[in-house]
This record gives structure tokens, sequence and C-alpha cells, in this order.
């Protein structure tokens, strides 16, 4: 029987049994997040991908838990991140889009590198609380390495004014579609940054950033970004803990990486390829061997996610550390990705930007040595916005929520429930969402899921299927139940909240006008 277990049967509640696994609050775990960047529910080997080669991601899995039904917060990268950041669905957080700021400033095309004041996303709201600042707050000391997308340049809520003590990579996610790009930003406090700042690529900047000469570039961003991280990872010890967001964006976007020994694995592997000759006004360069380029960018974030743990054993830091690995929404196909030939539906339905289960169900793995039970399968139902309560009730923050609430915001809240207890292999008392929310502006979608039920409303219209029976939601069945419709169609009215920023279309009002 594991020690948690009989901890639990002795009566002792989940932070008494904690505390006894870890000690007093200087052995407070540290913890790494790692997210990647539309890497779909399928695209791992763990997760049953049969062409691409995950032997770290993999292990992870054999030395913690995989989840199986765990949701990012949106279907796209910035509302998603925002969930997490903000513990909020994306009815109530404020960025619920991937909208974007960059006023006469042409941020993917220049030449140049003139230095433009405003890039970026919209901004978090700057009265509510974030994941790092509550982090920091506690004790931690936070580093982030790779998109941001929580504020553009100059903004209310940038890195370095939203509790991060080092940072680097992008601020702007959607200069983060190219790999070789013109400058990344840098935010450090070690070496004496007072606000994020631009670090130009100069090896970069003397070839065009479209066409042939584009290749000639040697300052591949993902690997500048991992290097930054493993050299913060590097300076952390057992004095302080830490807290490392490390948002690679792997295998996202543009198929283009070095041509070393990862990318000639594939290309040899996959002879016969596809080829990808662009698209007019697209962001993307062509793209020769498509299924081996994509391929490679995922075995490349697992070599990172090797090197990762190598250093916190190399450090004595790996017993006492959580490392939590995810994607940010599900698959996509822009610059010639083909998740068909990947089978990386998972068999699911839907890619990024739908609310299907294939563009918001991720994969979601947590290792955590002496507390979770090695090769563990867990069917729990999680979102993003639980990781802030479940990370507050790991650190022993007892103020969590109350402590965080906006008193001068109307309606301020958070809609996360810890799943510590079934990290803790405490499932009988691991407490369970009524429902899951979603909705997003750009495809015009809702989402509710509830028990097994699942709702989708497109434009208006109302979609329901059983994924006990239907996991890739082919059959509606809305007209059969329509009692569970108008129940779910009611959670919708009670978490939407109005924003002229991102507008979808409710369904009929007349079902939930009565709700209280």
């Amino acid at each position: 029987m594991k020690k948690n277990q009989l901890l639990f049967m002795c009566g002792m509640t989940v932070a008494s049994a904690l505390s006894a696994a870890t000690g007093n609050d200087k052995d407070k775990p540290n913890i790494i997040f790692i997210l990647c960047d539309d890497l779909g529910y399928g695209d791992l080997a763990c997760y049953g991908q049969k062409y691409i080669q995950t032997p770290n991601i993999d292990r992870l899995a054999r030395e913690g838990m995989l989840f199986t039904q765990a949701y990012a917060g949106s279907p796209v990268s910035a509302p998603s991140r925002a969930a997490l950041m903000t513990g909020q669905h994306s009815g109530h957080t404020h960025v619920r889009g991937n909208k974007e700021y960059w006023y006469d400033s042409p941020v993917m095309y220049y030449g140049d590198n003139e230095e433009y004041s405003v890039v970026g996303q919209e901004p978090y709201d700057t009265g509510h609380i974030i994941l790092p600042e509550i982090m920091k707050m506690n004790g931690y000391t936070t580093g982030m390495f790779g998109k941001w997308a929580g504020g553009y340049e100059g903004s209310g809520s940038t890195p370095d004014k939203r509790g991060i003590d080092e940072f680097y990579g992008y601020i702007c996610q959607f200069q983060a579609h190219l790999y070789y790009p013109n400058f990344l930003n840098r935010f450090s406090t070690a070496k004496g940054d007072t606000a994020t700042i631009r670090i130009t690529l100069d090896e970069n900047i003397p070839y065009p950033m479209f066409g042939d000469d584009y290749r000639k570039r040697t300052q591949y961003s993902a690997d500048l970004i991992h290097r930054e991280a493993l050299a913060w990872l590097d300076k952390q010890s057992d004095s302080q803990p830490f807290y490392g967001f490390f948002t690679y964006t792997l295998p996202h976007a543009e198929l283009v990486q070095p041509n070393d020994s990862i990318l000639k694995y594939y290309k040899n592997k996959f002879f016969t390829d596809k080829t990808w000759g662009g698209s007019e006004g697209s962001r993307y360069n062509e793209a020769v061997h498509t299924h081996a380029e994509f391929a490679g960018m995922i075995t490349r974030l697992d070599a990172y996610v090797g090197e990762i743990m190598d250093k916190l054993k190399e450090k004595g830091l790996d017993e006492n550390t959580i490392v939590v690995f995810s994607s940010d929404n599900g698959p996509h196909e822009e610059g010639g990705a083909d998740p068909e030939f990947f089978g990386r539906d998972g068999k699911l339905r839907g890619l990024k930007r739908q609310c299907y289960e294939g563009g918001i169900r991720i994969p979601f793995i947590v290792r955590w040595p002496e507390k979770i039970e090695a090769g563990s399968v867990n069917d729990h139902q999680l979102a993003f916005y639980d990781l802030m309560p479940t990370f507050c009730e790991i650190i022993g923050d007892r103020r969590f929520p109350k402590r965080y609430l906006n008193r001068k915001i109307n309606d301020d809240c958070f809609d996360g429930i810890s799943f510590l207890p079934t990290l803790l292999g405490d499932d009988e008392n691991q407490k369970k969402h009524d429902f899951l929310y979603w909705e997003f502006h750009e495809t015009d979608q809702i989402a509710v899921r509830m028990d097994d039920w699942k709702l989708i409303i497109k434009t208006g219209v109302p979609h329901l299927y059983d994924l006990k029976t239907d996991l890739h939601e082919d059959h509606d069945v809305s007209e059969q139940y329509p009692d569970i419709v108008n129940e779910m169609i009611k959670i919708i009215f009670r978490e939407h909240r109005p924003s002229d920023l991102f507008e979808v279309t409710l369904p009929d009002a007349d079902v939930g006008k009565n709700v209280k």
C-alpha cells in the first residue's frame, strides 16, 4: 500500500498528508511547467503516436501520471494560456482570443529591425492576479522562457510587471510563427534589466525573412530559448523554491529547423515525403520535407525535455521538483503540417480553433517522485484553469481564493478546482467539476462538457454529443435529449460574461432567461 493511501485511510486531509510527505515550508516542491505549442492529443508515443519518437516524454509518463481527459483553456494559444495564468475559463477571463497589436508595424516582414513600439497581444487584466504573481508572493523565484502572449510590448502586462524574475523569448506570439526571427525579448533582473527589452539576433538580420536565403539564418529561436531555460535552471538550488514556465514554440507553425541528426533521421524515415509550396499571403516559408520536419520538431522538443530532466538530476533537484508537461491546444494544419497523415487527432474530431475534442483535449503528464504512483493513468476531467488552485494547495497557500480576489473588480472570480487529491492517489475525495466551459469568438463556438455530455454551440445553434458512446462527436443527439440541451444552455447563460473584444453568438435566449 502506498504511503499516501495509508495516510488517507487514517483520516488525514490532503493538506496534512502533503505536509507529512514533503516536510515544512522550506521544503516546498519546485515546479516546472513545460507547455508546448499545438501538440495534439495523439502526437506522443505514450498517447498512441506510431511515427514519432518521444522517449523522454514517454519516460515522464512511466514515472508519473498520464491524464486522458485533460483540456486546454481554449482552442488557440493566447486565450488558452490566459486560462492557465488567470484561473478563469474563457467565459470569464479578459483575454479570449488572439487579438494582436502592431500599429503601422509589419512585424513579420521588415528587414531592418526598426524599433516598433507596440507589438504583441491583448494584455491580461492588470487588476486580476496571475499565477506567476502568486508563486512570487509565496517565496518562489520565477522564470519563463518561450511565448508570453499576455500583453503587447509597453503594456501593463509584460513579464517584468507580472511576477516574472527572468524571461527570454517572444513577447508577441505572432512573431513566434517563424523560428529564425530578427529579435527576441528578455527581462532579467540578474542582468540589470528594468523592463522587458529586445535582443537583436545579428546573425539572422543579413538574410531576408522570406525566400531561399531565409534558411541561411543560423539563430534558431527554439534552441536559443531552451539554452536560456537551462542556464536559468542551472542557477537554481534547494535554498529557494523555483517555478519555471517553459513555453516552447515547438511544434507550432513553420516547418523548419537545423538540418542535424534529428531531421536527417526523419528524412530517411519518410523517404517519400510531401512538399508544401506555400500559399498566397501566407506568413510561412515553403517546406520541402513536411512530414520529416514536423516529426523532427516533436523529437527535438522531446530532447529538450530530456535535457531538463538531466539538469534537475545533475543539480540534485529531481526528487523535489514537480514536472508538468502539456500543450496549449489541439493540432494545427498551418504551414504544410499534415495532421491526417500522423493521425494527430488521436481518434478525436477537430483541430486547433475548434471546440470539438480534437481542438481542446490535450496531452497532460505530471511527474512527482514518491507522491505520484509511477505509470498511473487517470481519467479525471481537468482544465487549464485548475492549475492555479492545484499549485496553491501543493505549496500550502491557504489564502487561495479569498486572498487573491480583487474587490475593486465586479465579479472577480476563479473557476478552477484543485486536482491534488488525484495526484496523491485519493480519487475518492477528488472534487469534480459540474461542467467545463469554453468559448471562442474566431469560429463563433461555445462548448460545455457536463459528465459525458458535450454541447457545442456553432453560430448560436446547439449540437449535443454523448462522449461515452461517441467520442468522435459524429452523432448530434440534441433532438433526442432536449432537456439535457436546455440544462447545458442554462450553464452558458450563467457563465458567459459579455465581451466587446471577443463576441460570440449565444443560443436562443428563451431557454436561459429564467436562470438564477
